[in-house]
């Protein structure tokens, strides 16, 4: 465990802050404005995408001016590993969809395929409209379709292994204050 601990406080000395807090909360308010105007009258569903969406959602969730109702989800493709594997479901989300619009809130697309797979879904049981907001954008060509991107994107990032603000680095640092980049990585 102590071994776990140093790694984790030299991962973070050493990483690069790509994004400060007080810019991530400036998007995260811009975010807010524009999912507000687009959805105050549509009686939304918001799912936030567990664990890495907990963070963002939940800084969202005041700043929106409209009543919504707010559930969560549970689907990963990393199980605290660097790289995406098949997609697993380790909660399916009950609330019913069914003529509603749905707004998938997450922390990053980085390749969309969790993201695409988790909107499939809520189409596949009845959502009129599914819309995706995050607060990261990963900036590569590497996207599970041409020109994937969410209707709602706090910011643009560079193509690096990114930590804070809900993305993790091998299950830690999803509480860093800002978006950071493991060094060499």
């Amino acid at each position: 465990m102590t071994d776990t601990v140093a790694e984790m406080n030299q991962v973070m000395a050493e990483a690069d802050c790509l994004v400060t807090e007080e810019q991530v909360y400036s998007a995260i308010d811009t975010m807010a404005r524009a999912i507000t105007e687009r959805l105050k009258n549509s009686n939304p569903l918001l799912f936030c995408v567990m664990n890495g969406g907990l963070i963002v959602t939940g800084q969202l969730l005041p700043k929106l001016k409209f009543p919504v109702q707010a559930e969560y989800l549970h689907a990963t493709r990393y199980r605290q590993e660097t790289t995406g594997g098949i997609l697993e479901w380790k909660l399916q989300p009950e609330a019913e969809m069914k003529g509603r619009t749905v707004l998938i809130i997450d922390d990053i697309l980085d390749e969309g395929t969790t993201l695409c797979a988790i909107a499939d879904y809520c189409r596949a049981h009845g959502a009129s409209e599914v819309l995706t907001a995050v607060l990261v954008d990963k900036q590569h060509d590497r996207k599970a379709a041409p020109g994937l991107a969410a209707d709602f994107t706090g910011l643009r990032v560079e193509d690096r292994f990114l930590f804070g603000f809900g993305m993790d680095y091998k299950g830690y640092w999803r509480n860093a204050p800002g978006i950071y980049a493991v060094k060499g990585l």
